[in-house]
């Protein structure tokens, strides 16, 4: 597409890996938090996500040659950790927010994006070469075209969900976006820590999820002025 800002596609199921319907549920399986403005408390901890290692190809591909660099296992330690279930009001607040996912060095950085619905996101090419971002995810297919250094295309998300971005040009360039319909999650650093807070007090399930898919899901009580540790460690 040739406009800069990608179009979403009309409203399908979702395939059964990118499914996440308790973003968008209230109150389901497990009691959720009271309306805000109630008493609150904050999550944190570290994940240790641990990515088997790649096969090892000691021949060389000619289209290999000359190539900048890629993401390897440190990006793939980037995680999300987020309530499978929203405390009442989350909802309210929705911030028309802008995010970036930069193209430079024939990557996508960050790896993993986390966003709320209605945030668009800018994808600027910060490369010499050419690049065509695109995705043909259910929650949000576009295709922004070619287009070179210098230049940013934009796209609104407005579907809950997980959404697989890749370059038309440079096929192993990916990432994913996260979107979210509540506020309540958080991606790790670089050491693997994260935090969320201003969670109502409640009893909750709390999920992490890792290059690609969720890890563990656990249920997490969050009390008054206190800081709840949840640690994970995946594969």
């Amino acid at each position: 597409m040739g406009s800069s800002v990608g179009r979403l596609g009309p409203p399908a199921a979702l395939a059964a890996a990118a499914v996440f319907l308790p973003w968008t549920a209230v109150g389901a399986a497990r009691q959720a938090g009271p309306a805000s403005g109630a008493s609150t408390g904050a999550i944190s901890g570290r994940v240790d996500a641990r990515p088997a290692p790649a096969p090892v190809d000691t021949t060389p591909r000619v289209a290999d040659l000359g190539a900048g660099s890629y993401r390897g296992t440190t990006s793939r330690r980037e995680s999300v950790v987020y309530l499978e279930t929203a405390p009442q009001g989350a909802f309210e607040d929705r911030p028309q927010a802008h995010a970036t996912m930069n193209q430079r060095d024939e990557t996508f950085v960050p790896y993993v994006l986390a966003i709320r619905v209605g945030t668009t996101v800018d994808f600027p090419n910060q490369d010499r070469t050419y690049h065509n971002v695109f995705s043909l995810s259910r929650v949000a297919p576009f295709d922004l075209g070619r287009y070179p250094r210098g230049e940013s295309k934009a796209v609104r998300f407005d579907r809950p969900g997980v959404v697989r971005v890749f370059c038309e040009i440079h096929s192993r360039m990916s990432a994913f976006i996260m979107v979210f319909a509540h506020r309540f999650f958080a991606v790790t650093d670089e050491q693997g820590r994260y935090r969320i807070d201003g969670v109502p007090s409640g009893n909750y399930d709390l999920s992490v999820w890792a290059d690609g898919r969720v890890r563990e899901t656990r249920p997490i009580h969050v009390a008054e002025d206190v800081t709840t540790e949840a640690d994970f460690v995946v594969p």
